[in-house]
């Protein structure tokens, strides 16, 4: 049996997964569902595939916490030395943690993004929401990829702190709370969004700055979407790679 079969069973096993997955597209789709229906006329009207993934942000901070209980559950009922015990390398089993968490991240990322945009279609009738362009595309599909690279991170910090209390907080208040409340700072905002990970992947959703895709807060960026997501990417591969590092020297 593969490592990654494992620890799939190993996830699934309990219910923290399941109710993560039902908190997160209730979150998204369900804040978004009352924004197609209070919207005033004259501005759902209007309304672009970008703005049906409005509050992807609330599903991702489910799936990251799901990410992040991946490890420090292990970590915390000390079954992850069974697991060290079993395969001489610690690498390639934390390795199929990342790859399993973050793999389910992105499906219910992906399930949520096209949910949202099927029930602006249904409830918004008026507006244009066709995908029409690339842009338009990477609104919906690039969700997915988000939640997969966000993962990532997730359980980096995982790795990296093996609390589940610490590492939720900062799995939480860093895109929250830093890059979110940041923004606000006078001059240190303007830097947190040029280039704090998250504010750069929510460029590469939306194409516009700023936490909340849609937002015509401004109108150019210090880098390309494409070139965000990569930016956004690198923080993710080298967080895993640190923690990575730091799993396989000090003791379990």
């Amino acid at each position: 049996m593969s490592l990654v079969t494992v620890e799939r069973i190993k996830l699934f096993s309990t219910r923290s997964p399941w109710w993560c997955m039902v908190l997160a597209l209730v979150l998204a789709d369900g804040f978004m569902t009352l924004g197609f229906v209070f919207a005033p006329d004259d501005i759902s009207s209007a309304f672009r595939p970008v703005d049906t993934q409005g509050t992807y942000n609330f599903g991702l901070m489910v799936m990251m916490v799901m990410a992040t209980l991946a490890v420090t559950t292990e970590y915390r009922f000390g079954t992850i030395r069974t697991s060290f015990l079993s395969v001489p390398k610690r690498i390639p089993i934390l390795l199929s943690k990342t790859l399993v968490a973050a793999g389910l991240s992105a499906v219910v990322g992906l399930i949520t993004a096209f949910g949202a945009w099927g029930l602006g279609t249904v409830l918004v009738p008026e507006a244009d929401l066709a995908l029409k362009t690339g842009a338009d595309w990477r609104a919906v599909l690039g969700i997915g990829v988000v939640y997969f690279l966000a993962a990532i991170i997730a359980v980096a910090v995982g790795i990296l702190v093996r609390q589940s209390a610490g590492a939720i907080a900062i799995v939480i208040c860093w895109p929250l709370l830093l890059e979110g409340i940041g923004l606000a700072i006078p001059k240190v905002g303007e830097f947190i969004g040029d280039w704090g990970p998250f504010s750069r992947v929510n460029w590469f959703i939306s194409g516009e700055q700023g936490i909340n895709p849609g937002s015509d807060s401004a109108s150019t960026s210090v880098m390309s979407p494409t070139w965000s997501l990569i930016y956004f990417a690198a923080w993710a591969i080298g967080l895993l790679v640190i923690s990575l590092v730091v799993a396989k020297k000090r003791d379990a």
